[in-house]
């Protein structure tokens, strides 16, 4: 074997082992989209601890989190939630909340309503759906 070809065959057994799919799903960004549509407190409470350990287990630099709020969960949402301050630490973390406004038209609510930090979206489920086939990973609580 010349020098040129062993050259070509490490390499090319490089490339398959630092360009695996294993090794590139290792490298890559998770993303997960939360489902909150009920507006139990405790439902919000585990929707959020679900945030911390996806971020504790991944490490919050390399997983994107996204809650998604339609339905009745839109009312822990609102500047007077009893979860106001979950909701500021999960945003404060890098967690992206938005809300859907085809709920807020239908519950009448405005942007001024909100919470001052969340994002909006048209659909809620229609965001979720998007997420999920850009292969992010989906979770209802």
């Amino acid at each position: 074997m010349n020098r040129n070809s062993f050259a070509s065959l490490i390499l090319g057994i490089a490339g398959l082992v630092f360009f695996s799919p294993a090794v590139l799903a290792d490298m890559a960004r998770q993303g997960v989209v939360i489902q909150v549509s009920d507006d139990s407190p405790k439902t919000w409470n585990q929707s959020l601890n679900v945030v911390k350990n996806l971020q504790s287990a991944y490490g919050k630099d390399k997983v994107d989190i996204e809650v998604v709020v339609f339905g009745m969960g839109s009312g822990m949402l609102k500047l007077e939630s009893p979860l106001v301050n979950r909701i500021d630490e999960a945003l404060d973390s890098g967690v992206k909340v938005v809300m859907c406004e085809n709920t807020m038209k239908g519950q009448k609510l405005t942007k001024d309503d909100m919470h001052p930090k969340i994002g909006f979206v048209p659909a809620g489920a229609v965001e979720i759906v998007e997420k999920q086939k850009q292969g992010w990973g989906g979770i209802r609580p």
